[in-house]
């Protein structure tokens, strides 16, 4: 088995999901050597540097060590791109949480850097490298339910939940980039490239429903009594077609009230449905022309959060010269796949796709956390 050098990794913005990202990262991806962190509140970025015993730092500080090679943004949605550009300008590998930015021109652009400068780019979501989907991927690949004709894929949420209303992290699910068809629906897009393969077209409908009408209603928040401005579609309904011929509608809205979910794949002998892709494990149950429906066990690694995965994935890719599984086109074909849907609905014509991607390779299977990463492919 052979041994890489750790990559000194620093990581920026120190909100919520920074946390989980610092527990994989430090504690668990031995192939990560995080050795700092950084946010535009100070007090944050000195708190998660207590926590995790690494350098508080600022942005410039990062950018300008040498010896810090990968940064993960886990910033606001909407700095997303400028952090991400800033880094690759430095000279450094770029691992974003989702999505790579707001507009297409911009993630087309941090693309184009990252292969102008010869670095990584990579991009959340990496829960289709979780034990679920994982196994799915398995079973779609063996030909167990056969060729695969359609999908269907819904999530419902609650956005104008109280909760959304006051928590200034939560903001974000209301700006442009960051609805229920980005915020979430990356999920969804992300594990059926991953399962089915790049989409071909697509068309829909997309509302922004009660865009001025909602109002702050908790007194402790600063801005009490003030219109809630919804700045994004929160009601989406679009159709998928896969190079492969697969057909896909996928509803999302983050208007209901109660949480509801539904995956399934579609194949000429069977049919498998699947967890919430938003969740790295969950039960994958298949059903075929022999078979009543059954659960079957995991064959995968990672059935817990594992956020930070596609970062070590990518650190790997770097040492071993090879794609990164959750690299830019990926991210940039479902980042245009959201929007062509929304585009669809404005124009009334359908949306065929410009970018493309590959299925990315599938991890081994087994127990032992990435086998295959430590050996020189």
């Amino acid at each position: 088995m052979k041994e890489f050098r750790p990559m000194k990794t620093a990581l920026i913005g120190c909100g919520m999901i920074s946390k989980v990202y610092l527990e994989n990262c430090c504690k668990r991806f031995n192939i990560l050597e995080m050795v700092g962190c950084s946010d535009l509140i100070p007090e944050r970025s000195a708190a998660r540097a207590e926590e995790f015993g690494i350098r508080q730092m600022t942005n410039q500080e990062i950018y300008e060590d040498p010896e810090i090679e990968l940064v993960i943004n886990t910033t606001y949605q909407l700095s997303h791109y400028i952090v991400a550009k800033e880094a690759l300008l430095a000279g450094k590998h770029v691992y974003s949480e989702k999505m790579l930015a707001v507009t297409f021109e911009q993630a087309r652009e941090l693309a184009r850097i990252a292969e102008e400068k010869g670095l990584l780019l990579g991009c959340a979501p990496d829960t289709f490298l979780g034990a679920g989907l994982q196994t799915a991927r398995k079973i779609l690949d063996s030909g167990m339910i056969g060729v695969p004709v359609a999908a269907n894929a819904i999530l419902v949420r609650g956005y104008h939940h109280e909760r959304f209303r006051t928590d200034p992290e939560r903001r974000f699910a209301f700006c442009p980039g960051g609805g229920i068809i980005f915020d979430v629906g990356c999920y969804y897009l992300t594990a059926l490239v991953n399962l089915l393969g790049p989409i071909r077209r697509v068309c829909g409908f997309s509302q922004t429903r009660d865009a001025n009408s909602r109002i702050y209603m908790h007194p402790h928040n600063p801005e009490y009594g003030k219109v809630m401005k919804i700045e994004t579609p929160n009601n989406t309904a679009g159709v998928l077609e896969f190079h492969n011929g697969v057909l896909c509608p996928i509803l999302t809205s983050s208007e209901s009230v109660n949480v509801t979910n539904s995956f399934v794949i579609y194949g000429t002998e069977g049919k498998l449905t699947l967890n919430d892709p938003n969740c790295f494990t969950g039960q994958v149950l298949l059903q075929t022309k022999a078979c009543e429906e059954k659960e079957i066990p995991v064959t995968h690694a990672y059935t817990d959060n594992s956020r930070g995965l596609g970062a070590a994935d990518l650190a790997y890719a770097i040492r071993n010269k090879r794609k990164p599984r959750a690299g830019y086109p990926v991210a940039l074909h479902t980042l245009e796949a959201a929007l062509g849907i929304i585009k669809s609905g404005e124009t009334g014509t359908i949306h065929e796709m410009k970018t493309t991607c590959e299925r990315a390779e599938p991890l081994t299977a087994g127990c032992v956390e990435y086998p295959e990463m430590v050996l020189d492919l």
